[in-house]
């Protein structure tokens, strides 16, 4: 079976990837506000708490 975990660590390691070509790509400013948005669709406040509502309700 797949781990929340396992789920969250291979987002994490694709997130970084996006985050790093963003940097190149963008002006500084823009980079941290895309870097910010970015973690907090992916990070515990979006897909997090979406990803751990699933494996919740997989639980009952």
């Amino acid at each position: 079976m797949v781990t929340q975990e396992q789920i969250e660590c291979l987002v994490n390691a694709r997130m970084k990837k996006i985050l790093h070509f963003a940097e190149l790509a963008l002006p500084e400013e823009k980079y941290q506000t895309f870097r910010k948005l970015t973690l907090d669709e992916f990070g515990k406040s979006g897909f997090g708490k979406e990803l751990e509502r699933v494996f919740r309700s997989q639980e009952r």
